[in-house]
């Protein structure tokens, strides 16, 4: 394997000009600092930890056919390596065999530096595929040790191009999915805490599917991680130029942050369940000793108020009542996934009954405040007219009794009782008016003081 050929054309002649002794000295300088460099990269590809995982890895999909076909690949390259080893081995050993080569040495030099005299195998040359067109497949191919490395360079970048991009998504997203996976049973530790399971709780529901999907991940990411890998648009950049591809990683971290977050409100509930169930107890029990006031009220208007629309007052809020009841059987049994919405409603709902009673007791007790309002105005015109002098007028004494008597008499209309407040204010004005140009009064009797 890589024993050097006769020149193609004209066997033991070189095509192109024969090389000087320095040119030669020169040539074999040079490609010993490539050998070496080769060599050290094929070594370092030999001992790659990349390499080392796919070997030893359970391959499938995507990573598995192009495996197979890489370590085809670092076979011919070796191949092709031991083929450019050889080929300069026998030409240093021809230029070490005189200090001053003959021109035989330096034509058959020139042929092996330059002319296409390394031989490989069909095998280690492609793999002995069929050519173009149907024909046979190549026993061997020549190659000159220029168009030999240009060979191995291609080989060399393709393998280390699959390794790389293998190990940067080995190196990355396993771990990834190990810390998401471990805040994945955090979070499943806290559901279970406050009663959020799977079926009871959409959250739970949640946190079984993400469970799934980063245990599907995490196994095709270790046996199929080429199928993760976002190459670089640019072709032309390093072996291994690309990302990880984090798309079904990002999304499951989102849904499990978001699942966190729910139970977070739903742990908030249970630490705030007892001060929330002591407040909704407490606005209910106003509520209902507002409508039992409403409900007095009524009946006392009803007996003292006549002609006058008195509105109905409803019961008392029951319906509240037994929610409050389960939501109190919540927390005992810690069932704090459904405490929390049925809180949230009952809060808004207790609140809105609360309003509504009090909108019923000051329905209910309007014509009471309307009777309050008239006999204070009715004390009030009794007042000043005892400032001026006039609380002893008879007109005066006979219409405010008669108002007094309608505002203090049960029922009371309040509509005669207004006109005979109304009457009374009159009449006190009517008595409070300056004497007339005659010196007279102008209309009742004179005032004093």
């Amino acid at each position: 394997m890589g024993a050097p050929g006769p020149f193609p054309g004209s066997p033991g002649k070189s095509q192109d000009p024969v090389l000087s002794r320095e040119e030669v000295d020169r040539a074999l300088g040079r490609l010993a600092a490539e050998y070496e460099a080769i060599e050290t990269s094929l070594l370092a590809l030999q001992d790659h930890a990349g390499r080392r995982l796919l070997e030893g890895a359970e391959l499938t999909g995507l990573t598995k056919e192009r495996w197979a076909a890489t370590e085809q690949s670092i076979t011919v390259l070796w191949a092709h390596f031991d083929a450019y080893t050889e080929t300069l081995t026998t030409a240093r050993e021809l230029r070490a065999r005189r200090r001053w080569p003959s021109p035989d040495d330096l034509a058959e030099l020139t042929e092996l530096l330059r002319g296409t005299r390394v031989t490989v195998s069909g095998a280690a040359a492609g793999g002995g595929t069929p050519q173009a067109g149907g024909g046979p497949a190549r026993l061997s191919e020549q190659f000159s040790l220029e168009e030999l490395v240009e060979r191995m360079n291609g080989l060399y970048a393709s393998a280390l191009d699959v390794i790389v991009s293998a190990d940067a998504v080995w190196s990355a997203l396993p771990a990834r999915i190990d810390l998401l996976a471990a805040e994945l049973r955090r979070t499943l530790s806290l559901a279970r805490s406050v009663g959020v399971r799977p079926g009871e709780h959409p959250a739970g529901d949640d946190l079984e599917r993400i469970t799934y999907e980063l245990t599907q991940l995490r196994a095709q990411v270790v046996s199929d991680p080429l199928a993760y890998w976002v190459p670089d648009a640019d072709r032309s950049a390093a072996p291994g130029g690309g990302r990880p591809d984090t798309a079904r990683y990002d999304r499951a971290a989102l849904a499990l942050e978001d699942a966190r977050r729910e139970i977070e409100a739903v742990l908030d509930v249970r630490q705030d369940a007892e001060r929330r169930l002591m407040r909704l107890r407490d606005v209910l029990s106003r509520a209902d000793r507002t409508l039992t006031e409403a409900r007095q009220a009524r009946g006392e208007v009803l007996a003292k108020i006549a002609a006058s629309e008195v509105p109905a007052v409803s019961g008392p809020p029951t319906a509240l009542h037994e929610q409050l009841s389960t939501a109190a059987e919540y927390r005992r049994h810690a069932q704090w996934h459904r405490l929390s919405p049925l809180l949230d409603s009952l809060e808004q709902r207790a609140e809105d009954e609360l309003h509504r009673a009090r909108e019923s007791l000051t329905a209910v007790t309007a014509p009471l405040a309307v009777r309050a309002e008239l006999r204070g105005r009715l004390d009030a015109y009794k007042a000043k007219a005892a400032r001026h002098g006039l609380a002893e007028d008879p007109l005066l004494i006979e219409r405010y009794d008669a108002a007094r008597r309608m505002l203090w008499s049960a029922p009371c209309d309040l509509r005669v009782a207004e006109q005979a407040v109304l009457r009374y204010q009159r009449t006190v004005a009517e008595a409070l008016q300056p004497p007339g140009p005659d010196g007279g009064p102008a209309d009742g009797p004179q005032g004093g003081t």
